[in-house]
């Protein structure tokens, strides 16, 4: 994800694509909730390294969860700011998202509902929970709008020790480039 941009991520599995990009930065990360929402982590539960550096903050209502998102990803040191507003995020209010990191350096993750995003946004993925008996890490990590590149799908999995995932190729994928033509 690139820095000093506003990104989206929609599906089941959004809060591990979240937690996974917190567990990639060093600096402080700002995870800012509704007050009467309780789908979040709970700092116990979180791999080792991520809760020091995680930082909860209410918003009483939308207006201010966008308030505070711009204004988390206006300060310097912050490395990361997550959201999860409930309502589609109009298009003024993304680009203001946008300008707001640009100014800050900072990167920004909104945890949306599906197509209740803002077309301000850098990229747009949808993660899913893959079954899988051996390990409960598995997602697909679909990039289904960027801006600046090609989209694509990617099979995961986490160890949760390291900030590294296992990208897993798709049926049929080559794991070997092509020979020249016979």
């Amino acid at each position: 994800m690139l820095k000093g941009r506003v990104h989206e991520v929609e599906g089941q599995g959004r809060n591990v694509f979240a937690l996974f990009q917190a567990a990639r930065l060093a600096g402080p990360v700002f995870w800012i909730v509704l007050a009467h929402d309780r789908d979040r982590p709970m700092p116990g539960s979180l791999p080792d390294g991520i809760a020091e550096h995680l930082y909860f903050i209410e918003a009483r209502g939308e207006t201010d969860l966008l308030w505070t998102v711009e204004e988390a990803l206006r300060a310097r040191p912050v490395s990361l700011v997550i959201a999860a507003p409930e309502k589609p995020i109009s298009l003024t209010a993304g680009r203001r998202l946008q300008l707001a990191a640009e100014a800050g350096g900072t990167t920004g993750l909104m945890l949306i509902q599906e197509g209740r995003g803002s077309n301000a946004a850098e990229t747009r993925w949808k993660c899913d929970p893959l079954p899988s008996p051996l390990d409960s890490t598995r997602h697909r990590w679909i990039l289904n709008k960027n801006k600046r590149g090609t989209t694509g799908i990617h099979d995961v999995s986490w160890n949760g020790a390291t900030a590294a995932v296992h990208l897993v190729p798709q049926a049929g994928e080559r794991h070997q480039p092509e020979g020249p033509p016979r």
